[in-house]
């Protein structure tokens, strides 16, 4: 084969190497414009699906079995419904009831203006003596001076005797029971050395609550002019009180007994006055009068701080200044009846 013949074949075989080659370049090119238009990138080349909502579980790398299990809800507590309150029928001059779950004050009959609280005031006498005797099987000897004052204006009593030795169990149910004067006075020198220094722990307590209308001057209740308080102040008192496992055991108990002594070998039978009044803690609405602390004196009339629950829901009451029955019920019981029966 001649030179040129040669040279002639090889300009032949590039020429069909550069069409071949441009057609496959045209071909590539169609290709991939194809599939920018008409491709589907919905998924990898591992088959993973790229496309649609994200699930919680794939953002936070759970498991399908984790993506599968109920996500729990937060519990929306119900707002309590509008309650009204008659305080028509009432003999207390002053009343407030408070609803403990929200702190609303469905009742209010001069619920913050000074009143005397007479025994009420042992509910500030048991926790100040509750937070600082932390251990409520001390022994505390009851002595001659503690007794007789208050035995000579006529306090109410839970019966101890003078050298009596009891525990501070025993002296919490005295003072909020039966109203023991001579137990609260046996806790005032205990734990402050005299009832005034004592007097001066309930005065600081009062502020720590925010009593802001309170001022006591006895650990008993017994009246003095200086000696004041609000029903709104009672509430405040009872409400933190409750919070303490101790004082709510002690406040609504019905009956104790005392540790037997050589002065009371069977012990000293207590009953709480609240309960004694009542007759039965049950409510004809179904609820019931978990505890409750009366108080009686001429100036204060007749008082009383209690405690329901109607309905799963916690209830303060305080009355004060209701006057003598002359036909013998405690008007205070029967108020207390009268507003937790309208709930």
């Amino acid at each position: 084969m001649s030179s040129g013949n040669t040279r002639r074949a090889r300009r032949r075989r590039r020429n069909r190497i550069i069409v071949t080659g441009s057609i496959l370049a045209v071909a590539l090119i169609a290709a991939i414009i194809w599939v920018l238009v008409n491709g589907d990138f919905s998924r990898g080349s591992d088959g993973t699906n790229f496309s649609g909502s994200v699930s919680g579980s794939e953002i936070s790398g759970g498991s399908e079995e984790e993506a599968g299990e109920e996500i729990p809800t937060e519990t929306v507590t119900p707002t309590p419904e509008p309650v009204e309150i008659s305080t028509e029928g009432l003999y207390s001059d002053y009343a407030l009831l408070l609803r403990l779950s929200d702190d609303e004050i469905l009742m209010n009959k001069a619920g913050t203006e000074q009143m005397y609280p007479a025994s009420m005031t042992k509910i500030m006498t048991a926790l100040v003596a509750i937070e600082n005797l932390p251990n409520l099987d001390e022994m505390v000897t009851v002595t001659a001076e503690e007794i007789n004052p208050v035995y000579e204006l006529g306090a109410s009593l839970a019966g101890f005797n003078a050298g009596e030795t009891v525990s501070v169990r025993d002296l919490l149910y005295g003072v909020l029971l039966p109203s023991g004067a001579d137990a609260c006075m046996a806790l005032s020198d205990r734990v402050a050395g005299s009832e005034e220094a004592f007097v001066e722990l309930m005065n600081q307590k009062a502020q720590e609550i925010g009593m802001d209308n309170t001022h006591f001057v006895t650990s008993t209740g017994l009246h003095d002019p200086n000696h004041y308080t609000t029903c709104y102040d009672i509430a405040k008192l009872l409400e933190y009180a409750i919070q303490n496992e101790t004082f709510r055991t002690v406040f609504t108990t019905h009956t104790y007994t005392t540790t037997a002594t050589e002065y009371h070998p069977e012990g000293i039978a207590l009953t709480s006055s609240t309960f004694a009044q009542l007759g039965t803690d049950q409510l004809d609405n179904g609820g019931v009068i978990e505890g409750g602390k009366t108080g009686t004196e001429d100036a204060a009339g007749r008082c009383l701080a209690s405690l329901a629950q109607i309905d799963g829901e916690e209830y303060i009451l305080v009355t004060g200044h209701a006057p003598e029955n002359p036909e013998g019920g405690p008007l205070n019981i029967a108020d207390a009846l009268y507003i937790y029966n309208q709930l």
